[in-house]
């Protein structure tokens, strides 16, 4: 670490650098010199080509143009149609964030704005998009991430020092090993543990919302799990299956990086935020209270694909698209310089959807891949999308014109913005007759998130946000935001209701499920994964009667609505999809660790994939450990 250090100040002009530190991988070099901070970028990139590491070089703090000179000058640089929401200042870092409706037009031409901000301020300005939807919680997060930000500085400063200490595998024997603390042959609660002699990464950290408290919540208390060790967690997706229980580990005393992309940050922090709110409304003292979430935030460093970066002094780590959700990634580990190479994949869609790109299949290289097999058994080959919205939409038109309502119950992310998507152009194409589309939960919250980052998205929709063609702001949309409003949808005409949760597990959709379901022209379409014992479950398997909380007890109701099943248009791959996976992997696996299924789904396509592939599978049970190298 010390000899990092001192080979960029060796190679700088003395008396340039007034501190060098680290911000978690990289390294930030600090001068007093306005000079060399407005001219010096060649002299950095000639140190960066020597020591194969990314540096940034910002003014000292005592160079700093004041913020109210500083907001004067950027507003006089950056034009009005830029449409300049917010200049959120981190003084500790020297930094200035600029959330502007158009980014490119605030960034300039090859970044000249930028350049001419820089040299009139002295700050180094980084440009931001702000959502085309008001969002409180992405507004939070930024300000916890850059304001009053001495602990972050440190934080960062921190981690780098833990990566860069120096790690010599001539003096000790190499391995790698991944134990299952959670989603081994069964879909909920993902957690995995990955071990090197001097690196101990928690990967996703989620809860089963389905499943009884005995199978809730991943193994944490196991002898080989020590908090107090743990490098680095890392986050494949938002989705609480995930990442719900990543605030209780910092409740727990953690204090480590989390990381993740930027949208799995706000959605996590959001999807937390509500796993809260649900719990005090059965009665149950939550796991985690608003103050830990903050904790995750403020620990968190987001990456975006293909962004390669040190973790630990033996483990690199790249995040590439999965097609699942908004910021879903696959994460590449690189393991001890090319020791191993090994990819987790979280949830995937090889598969291109109306919002996402398909999953990425080509990795610099590849030795181990953990796969998730939700859909993965031969009895999930599902009809093509096409196929799947045209069923969707001529259930709804039959609904709609005998009068009825429909109920679409969704995850908030991904799951609901499809839908969206669906019948917002059904609508404006005239497939669907014109009714209202109503949004209850914390989806209208998720759909600012998502026109917050148009670069995460499919490039259909990305180029529609840019062509201020938003779709997520369409008049098609109504949002629910009160029981008042609710209470005007339940008693009002035919409409389309896409409601959280997607399982019928508490949320909005329950209360649509209680006053929906004994009548006979309403409609509740399912559409994505229903874990065992959830009222979704019973419904897809045939249910008439199920029980739903009511204000603290259950209630039994007569189902007499038509319940309609549509696989097809899950972000999860099917069978097919995931053997083609594989098919087109560039390199190919040598094994491949089956993960994320019911045990029958996980055996079969494990099976599958060996006879088809002669590649050797594992299917770990939870509390299992295997060793890849």
């Amino acid at each position: 670490m010390a000899d990092i250090l001192k080979t960029i100040e060796s190679e700088l002009p003395r008396g340039v650098v007034s501190s060098t530190i680290f911000e978690g991988a990289n390294i930030i070099v600090y001068t007093t010199d306005s000079a060399f901070f407005k001219n010096g970028d060649a002299a950095i990139k000639d140190v960066v080509n020597t020591i194969k590491k990314r540096i940034e070089l910002r003014a000292d703090k005592s160079l700093l143009l004041s913020q109210d000179e500083t907001e004067k000058k950027v507003r006089e640089i950056i034009p009005k149609e830029s449409e300049l929401t917010q200049i959120i200042f981190d003084p500790q870092r020297s930094t200035l964030i600029l959330e502007t409706k158009r980014p490119g037009l605030a960034i300039g031409k090859g970044g000249f704005l930028l350049k001419e901000i820089k040299h009139a301020t002295m700050w180094t300005p980084q440009v931001q998009r702000s959502a085309a939807i008001q969002s409180k919680i992405t507004d939070k997060i930024r300000e916890v991430l850059y304001q009053d930000n001495s602990y972050r500085k440190k934080f960062l400063n921190n981690i780098g020092e833990k990566i860069y200490q120096g790690w010599n595998p001539e003096k000790i024997e190499e391995w790698v090993r991944i134990t299952a603390l959670g989603g081994g042959r069964q879909v909920g609660r993902s957690c995995f543990l990955l071990q090197t002699p001097i690196s101990k990464i928690l990967i996703d950290c989620g809860v089963d919302v389905s499943s009884s408290d005995k199978n809730k919540y991943p193994y944490l208390e196991v002898p080989e799990f020590d908090l107090s060790i743990i490098d680095a967690v890392i986050v494949s997706h938002a989705h609480l299956d995930h990442s719900g229980l990543v605030p209780y580990l910092y409740r727990m005393g953690y204090k480590g990086p989390v990381y993740m992309t930027a949208p799995t940050r706000d959605i996590s922090a959001l999807m937390a935020l509500d796993f809260i709110g649900v719990a005090y409304k059965q009665a149950v003292a939550p796991l985690f209270k608003s103050t830990d979430i903050r904790n995750m935030v403020k620990h968190s460093i987001s990456l975006n694909y293909c962004e390669v970066t040190d973790i630990t002094p033996d483990v690199r780590i790249t995040l590439y698209n999965a097609g699942h959700t908004l910021g879903s990634a696959m994460i590449h580990f690189n393991i001890g310089n090319g020791l191993h190479n090994y990819v987790y994949s979280g949830d995937i869609k090889f598969g291109k959807s109306r919002s996402l790109e398909a999953a990425t299949s080509y990795f610099p290289r590849i030795e181990t891949l953990q796969l998730e097999s939700t859909y993965g058994g031969k009895d999930c080959n599902y009809p093509p999308r096409k196929e799947s919205e045209d069923e969707l939409i001529n259930f709804v038109n039959e609904v709609i014109s005998s009068g009825g309502k429909v109920l679409l119950p969704e995850l908030g992310t991904g799951h609901a913005q499809e839908k969206m998507l669906i019948l917002e152009d059904a609508m404006k194409t005239g497939r669907i007759s014109k009714v209202p589309i109503y949004i209850d939960g914390m989806i209208w919250d998720i759909n600012a998130i998502h026109t917050a980052y148009p670069d995460f998205l499919s490039a259909s929709v990305r180029n529609q946000i840019f062509q201020d063609n938003n779709p997520f702001i369409s008049d098609v949309f109504k949002r629910v935001g009160s029981q008042h409003e609710r209470k005007e949808v339940i008693e009002g005409g035919p409409c389309i209701v896409i409601a959280t949760s997607g399982m019928l597990v508490g949320g909005a959709s329950v209360e649509y499920l209680k006053n929906f379901a004994e009548n006979e022209n309403n409609l509740l379409i399912l559409s994505c994964y229903q874990g065992p014992g959830s009222v979704g479950r019973q419904l897809q398997e045939g249910a008439k009667m199920v029980k739903i909380e009511d204000n603290g007890s259950m209630k039994t109701i007569n189902v007499n609505m038509k319940v309609e099943l549509i696989n097809g248009l899950s972000p999860h791959s099917g069978r097919n999809e995931l053997m083609n996976y594989i098919r087109n992997m560039n390199p190919k696996p040598k094994r491949i660790i089956v993960n994320h299924g019911e045990i029958s789904k996980c055996l079969d396509l494990a099976s599958s994939l060996y006879k088809a592939n002669r590649v050797e599978t594992n299917v770990p049970r939870g509390l299992e450990t295997l060793r890849l190298r």
